[in-house]
């Protein structure tokens, strides 16, 4: 039965603030392109416009990389309390309020490789 392997959504959600806030680092501005070119590997990729109008509109902002647990990549920038969620090879989205305040309690925790 399809229903027989239930997952706990509280000890996902625990198991995602974990993974976050073991791995949340400042991402430099540099290194946040080259992912970006990895991610939107082209030009009609959804959200790439509005990744890319992040980073550039913002060049002096801090920028945070942050694991959620099963490959799924977190990038997050609190001076305009915007994120995206990334799963290589699956699929990528705005981080919802939810997750960017995860990213904020795993920031305000510190500190950061």
């Amino acid at each position: 039965m399809p229903f027989e392997k239930f997952e706990d959504a509280e000890a996902i959600d625990d198991e995602r603030r974990k993974a976050i806030a073991s791995s949340i680092r400042i991402i430099s501005v540099e290194e946040l392109k080259k992912l970006g070119e990895e991610i939107f590997d082209s030009p009609d990729r959804p959200w790439r416009q509005t990744f890319l109008s992040v980073v550039t509109e913002n060049p002096g902002a801090t920028f945070y990389h942050a694991s959620a647990g099963e490959g799924v990549i977190v990038l997050y920038s609190r001076d305009d309390d915007k994120g995206l969620w990334y799963l290589p090879g699956s699929g990528i989205g705005p981080l919802s309020e939810g997750g960017r305040q995860l990213m904020r309690k795993a920031i305000a925790a510190g500190p950061h490789r």
